[in-house]
């Protein structure tokens, strides 16, 4: 659990990285909203918009299924254009860089990415400590299941009889 939880915290810290990366070094560029899906239900959260981003050079990139967090994406609903920010041959070629409530799409992104690194790399070093107790209760004392037993105890009340 240590190494899956550590894991995680390096890849959500990888996505932070990432996604400032494009913000600060990508090209501002307005795209056009092909699509908008906010799913009903608040259990599944995987909602996205279908973008095409007219490239300065004349090119056109279409990133389709762009997932965004379930709370902005309503605030969407209606716009047909988006301001965004492209890094064509980044590990996140393309964030919205588009305001809700002041607030631009990507800076939501990047906070819960590093809130998510934080909470992941807690709890690696939780479970790391609770490991290296365990281990270092076995190594002193033994294994719990065996100390202190000889045999199986004839007083034991699941060995009684009820009448």
């Amino acid at each position: 659990m240590p190494v899956l939880f550590l894991g995680l915290a390096i890849h959500q810290g990888k996505v932070t990285y990432d996604l400032q990366a494009t913000k600060t070094q990508g090209t501002e560029a307005t795209a056009e909203v092909q699509t908008v899906h906010a799913s009903n239900r608040t259990q599944v959260t995987y909602d996205y918009v279908s973008i095409r981003v007219p490239m300065p050079d004349g090119s056109v990139m279409t990133r389709e299924r762009l997932s965004l967090p379930h709370g902005i994406v309503p605030a969407l609903k209606g716009r047909e254009t988006l301001t965004v920010r492209v890094a064509p041959g980044a590990n996140r070629p393309v964030v919205v860089t588009e305001p809700i409530k002041s607030t631009p799409v990507v800076d939501t992104q990047i906070r819960i990415a590093g809130i998510n690194a934080l909470m992941s790399l807690g709890a690696a070093l939780l479970f790391g400590l609770g490991v290296w107790f365990w281990n270092r209760s076995l190594r002193r004392e033994g294994d719990p299941a065996k100390r202190g037993v000889s045999g199986p105890d004839p007083e034991h009340p699941a060995r009684q009889v009820l009448r």
